[in-house]
């Protein structure tokens, strides 16, 4: 629904510029054109609309399963263009429709954690945003967001809070070897994840600050 996802572009704009003090910082970084597989962390339900218009073009979200199963949610997330994803397991079939995404040349965004974060700290990543960026040939851009914590309840309507969307430089992934291991691929996770984690103020890193970081490889 081309319709749908334009209309409610601007609707969520003019929103976040009455309700919010809304920033975009790196803006110059995103691609104009081509794939780009699109990383960031996760607050608040408001995240997606927030980055669909940061970014200044078309994304497509991978969202979890769980918010497809209502007729009525399902109508509208499908119309903001996301598709479905099981979090938990291996999902064929989401990660084909996210490589065939690509390769149409479109934007790609995902959140890696698979869940809002309840304390605005990053959250153990899941595997999948590692194993699309192997397979989809695509830069990936990493995105940090703060202050969307804050949207909650009514209270926040009275004091416009300050909401980021830092926007980092395009990466790939370093070279691997032509079997990947499961350990192999946690480390590739680690590594998109330290790239968000650049993006945040320390209070936000949470598992990937330094000392997370190096904890776990010891």
């Amino acid at each position: 629904m081309p319709w749908f996802y334009y209309v409610s572009r601007v609707i969520v704009r003019i929103l976040f510029l009455l309700l919010t003090h809304w920033q975009v910082k790196g803006g110059e970084n995103v691609p104009s054109q081509g794939p780009v597989l699109i990383v960031a962390n996760h607050l608040n339900l408001t995240d997606p609309p927030l980055l669909a218009i940061s970014l200044g073009r078309k994304v497509i979200f991978m969202a979890k399963e769980e918010l497809f199963r209502s007729r009525f949610s399902s109508y509208f997330i499908r119309g903001f263009g996301a598709f479905p994803v099981h979090k938990r397991q291996l999902d064929k079939k989401a990660l084909r429709q996210a490589k065939q995404t690509l390769a149409e040349g479109m934007a790609l965004v995902m959140f890696p954690e698979g869940t809002r974060s309840r304390n605005a700290q990053l959250r153990p990543a899941f595997s999948g945003s590692a194993l699309i960026a192997l397979h989809g040939d695509a830069p990936i851009l990493p995105v940090g967001i703060t202050g969307t914590e804050k949207i909650k309840g009514v209270a926040w309507l009275l004091h416009r809070p300050q909401i980021m969307v830092n926007i980092g430089h395009p990466f790939y992934l370093p070279p691997v070897n032509s079997k990947l291991t499961k350990g192999e691929l946690a480390r590739l996770t680690s590594y998109i994840m330290e790239r968000i984690a650049e993006l945040l103020p320390r209070e936000y890193r949470g598992n990937y600050t330094k000392k997370e970081i190096a904890q776990r490889e010891n």
